[in-house]
């Protein structure tokens, strides 16, 4: 068994998106067809949930092709001079460590390159993150990551559409002991944004998106988690 995150969009209220904890059989394995089992065994799981009807892998490994391009490593960013590179490579070029960054260069990368790239771990600590002369500070800790990824969707209207037939998103690498930056995460937001009708007013400026979403840009606006087992 395992247990990872299942994100919810809300659309009334102080919490934007519902963090809800589901236990789930487990397929060891590294091949795409076992991910693809463990993803099936946890949207089983996640459609007990009150209110969730559908739901959405967000990643390379997801069944359904809207789930592969919104991958962060697939979605392209809508900034202007930054229109053919992915999320995941803007993100990653727009690190500033102790000693060294931005590294502009990550931009033409592949996203895998751009995430392995060497430089992301030899340059002493993150101090911030940079993007067309706005800096963004490390706290809250997923905002710039969530900012980016939402105002990517601005410029795929279908995709962005697409998004909203679902109620509830996932990511089955992503696992919140690990890692910080969620994709099915920033999803929900964004539909939570849209719905409440903000999205435009959030990306207005930094300190718009950081004021709609609670100054969190986090999981911790978050309810506490439940734990759904198809046992």
């Amino acid at each position: 068994m395992a247990v990872r995150p299942v994100f919810v969009p809300v659309v009334s209220g102080p919490c934007l998106v519902e963090t809800r904890s589901i236990e789930f059989e487990w397929f060891p394995g590294l091949s795409a067809a076992q991910k693809q089992r463990c993803i099936d065994a946890l949207h089983a799981a996640a459609l007990r949930l009150p209110g969730v009807d559908a739901v959405l892998e967000i990643s390379s490994k997801s069944r359904h092709p809207l789930g592969v391009a919104s991958s962060a490593f697939n979605l392209r960013s809508t900034f202007g001079g930054l229109r053919n590179a992915s999320v995941e490579c803007v993100f990653q070029s727009s690190k500033v460590f102790e000693r060294g960054g931005p590294y502009l260069d990550l931009l033409v990368m592949t996203s895998r390159e751009a995430k392995r790239d060497e430089r992301l771990h030899s340059s002493g600590g993150l101090v911030a993150f940079r993007l067309e002369d706005v800096e963004w500070g490390l706290e809250p800790k997923t905002a710039f990551y969530d900012w980016l990824y939402v105002h990517a969707l601005i410029g795929q209207s279908d995709m962005a559409e697409g998004l909203l037939r679902f109620s509830a998103f996932t990511d089955i690498e992503f696992n919140p002991r690990r890692s910080i930056n969620c994709q099915a995460y920033s999803a929900a937001l964004f539909v939570s944004l849209w719905r409440r009708g903000v999205l435009d007013e959030a990306l207005s400026s930094r300190e718009a998106f950081l004021s709609i979403t609670g100054g969190e840009g986090s999981r911790d606006l978050s309810v506490g988690p439940m734990t759904v087992s198809l046992a």
